[in-house]
């Protein structure tokens, strides 16, 4: 990765937005047709992924540096952008978030999955500062923090990984058809997968943290924790399963933490009440 072509930093992050431009709305065009939306989750993952590696390659920072935030982000990307593409295939339709917002706008839907696709290109641009700032780092070798982020990163693919394969076991058991999933680090943590996922987002901006500006890195697990906690995340995640679960899943959000990973609390079963 010697950097055949160094860009600055601006002009990294415009051949990002206009790389992201294009993919998103082929994908929106591609959605008209097909009234599923899913696949883009799948394409930003992989978006960002790519993103990083050409950071990594146009850039003129410490080849061990750009080297690990690359393979890092593209493993990640391979590996998100695979579990949603195994998901569409073993259920056929839209993804519930969409086919949520499908119903909500019809007839007239298609300005709607416009923006929405514009946003997740947005996102792209926004989230790929560790990347972009990460690969300016000057310093020879990996230091202290490119070891701790590695190392924080390690947890948080184990965490979402695990958590993605115990929910899809029991998706696969027939005995737990219609029920919640509390089980192996989801008796913890409605969502240990998005807890899994933040952390190794930590991990990029903690590596970057010693590159010039390197700080500003830490926007990016901020705005992918507010994403995650308030809007495309939990949100309408937990909505579609109290759709589809009812009361079960309101008594699972009764003794689960959300988020970071707790023990449950009792639950007292005649009045309902929740005890540490």
């Amino acid at each position: 990765m010697g950097g055949a072509v160094t860009l600055t930093a601006w002009e990294q992050f415009a051949w990002i937005a206009s790389g992201a431009a294009v993919v998103m709305l082929c994908l929106w065009g591609v959605q008209t047709r097909t009234r599923n939306a899913t696949s883009v989750d799948a394409a930003w993952a992989l978006c960002i992924g790519a993103a990083a590696v050409f950071a990594a390659i146009t850039s003129s920072g410490d080849v061990w540096t750009r080297s690990l935030l690359a393979g890092l982000a593209a493993m990640w990307g391979v590996r998100l952008s695979m579990h949603i593409l195994l998901r569409m295939r073993a259920h056929a339709g839209e993804d519930g978030r969409y086919a949520a917002l499908r119903r909500k706008f019809e007839p007239r839907e298609q300005p709607v999955f416009l923006f929405v696709y514009g946003v997740q290109g947005l996102l792209v641009v926004a989230l790929t500062s560790p990347f972009v700032l990460g690969s300016r780092d000057v310093a020879s070798g990996l230091g202290v923090l490119d070891i701790a982020g590695g190392s924080l990163w390690l947890t948080g693919w184990m965490i979402e990984s695990v958590a993605d394969w115990q929910l899809r076991l029991f998706k696969r058991d027939p005995a737990s058809r219609g029920g919640v999933c509390d089980v192996g680090l989801w008796r913890y943590s409605r969502h240990p997968n998005f807890f899994g996922e933040w952390l190794m987002w930590c991990a990029y901006a903690l590596i970057a943290t010693a590159s010039p500006f390197g700080l500003l890195a830490w926007t990016a697990p901020l705005l992918m924790l507010v994403m995650i906690l308030k809007v495309s995340g939990i949100p309408p995640t937990e909505a579609q399963s109290i759709r589809n679960r009812g009361e079960a899943y309101r008594a699972y959000q009764t003794r689960t933490s959300a988020f970071v990973p707790w023990p449950p609390r009792a639950v007292s079963r005649a009045n309902g009440a929740s005890t540490p």
